[in-house]
């Protein structure tokens, strides 16, 4: 029994920073005192970057949130500073991932970015807009537990779903819900560039007061004259129905169109499109990627750790590793940024956005891919 005091009592002396004397009546003493104690402790390079500023990394990409603007009901827009590393030369319509620190977990989605890319002088700031979904935790989460302040992880904006610049004669906007997302930096963007010419805008969204950027959107109306919005609001209204388009926007055939929301919608926007022979006019963006069919799962052995697991076909490789105590390689968690990287020595995995299978030899996403069979992780 003494032993195991003995025991305890080290192991809280090593972990536990004692309490300097005078430090409460000598408060600009004892700051330096910290300062000096961190500095001369051994850190890796990028500890020192994070205790000047936790904006700096040279590992990840980071930023802290400075406001969060209630948009709906449901929606709000967070206004973020990107860290060191930031570029701010992204297209309008991409989206951005972001993870947040949840209950000692980091969760992870993609959001559309709803800044411009041209922005006024001095202005080092990106914003997204965000829906909280019923089965969405870390939107329900951004939407209404984040206070500024918070410092979040970004990985770097992706996506080909963007307006060009010069933008085309002629555009249509088909979107609903948050759909609008991508389509706001857009519209912003081709203020800013003094592009906003002949658009039509058709958004649907179930009541007028669901409409995010209402008040931004009416005034662009207002000031525009080439650009014309059209509101429907589907529990009054319905759905719109492509088959009539013709009723709301007569020379849709002629225009480049960017449509984003609903996958039936979607859908129902590929089959007028191709009907009408003028599919490559068409640009679509899908919030809800479809996965692939699952891989048969299998024992996955970790033949630096010396452990293994046994999982399902459709269980990643990093959260089957993190599942048995393994620190495995990560970053964004979404398949973008190859932090998670590492080589398959043995079986096959599933890649499990595309189907791909992989096999020995060859290097691995292990936040997107999971088990085809047994295989071995070099990790």
């Amino acid at each position: 029994m003494a032993k195991n005091t003995i025991k305890n009592t080290a192991k809280v002396a090593d972990t536990v920073r004692p309490t300097i004397a005078g430090a409460k009546e000598n408060p600009g003493w004892h700051l330096l005192r910290t300062i000096a104690g961190r500095i001369t402790t051994p850190l890796l390079p990028d500890d020192y970057l994070k205790l000047a500023n936790p904006l700096w990394s040279a590992r990840e990409l980071r930023g802290r949130v400075l406001e969060v603007r209630r948009e709906t009901e449901d929606s709000a827009t967070l206004v973020i500073k990107p860290g060191w590393g930031f570029s701010f030369d992204y297209e309008p319509g991409q989206y951005i991932g972001i993870g947040l620190l949840v209950e000692g977990r980091w969760r992870w989605r993609s959001y559309s970015l709803t800044s411009s890319p041209v922005t006024s002088k001095g202005s080092r700031t990106i914003t997204i807009t965000v829906k909280a979904m019923p089965e969405g935790f870390l939107s329900t989460h951004l939407v209404g537990g984040v206070a500024p302040g918070t410092i979040v992880r970004l990985a770097a904006p992706q996506g080909n779903f963007v307006m060009p610049d010069p933008a085309p004669a002629s555009v249509l906007f088909l979107t609903a819900g948050s759909g609008i997302t991508p389509v706001m930096s857009m519209l912003r963007t081709l203020v800013r560039r003094g592009q906003l010419g002949d658009v039509a805008h058709v958004h649907s969204s179930p009541t007028e007061d669901d409409v995010m950027f209402a008040a931004e959107l009416s005034e662009l109306a207002d000031r525009h004259e080439g650009y014309r919005l059209r509101v429907r609001a589907t529990r009054t209204e319905g759905r719109l129905d492509l088959d009539r388009l013709d009723e709301v926007v007569p020379d849709w055939r002629e225009r480049q169109t960017w449509a984003c929301g609903p996958e039936a919608m979607l859908e129902a926007a590929e089959r007028t499109w191709k009907a009408a022979g003028i599919a490559d006019r068409l640009h679509l963006e899908r919030f809800a990627v479809a996965r692939a069919a699952h891989g048969s799962g299998g024992t996955v052995e970790f033949s630096r750790s010396g452990k293994a697991a046994t999982v399902d076909g459709a269980t990643s490789l990093m959260d089957a590793g993190e599942a048995a105590g393994i620190q495995m390689p990560f970053g964004c968690r979404m398949g973008i940024c190859q932090s998670c990287v590492v080589g398959l020595l043995d079986g096959h995995v599933r890649d499990l956005r595309t189907g791909v299978e992989h096999e020995p030899g060859t290097r691995v996403q292990t936040c997107v891919s999971a088990a085809s069979g047994d295989c071995v992780l070099d990790v």
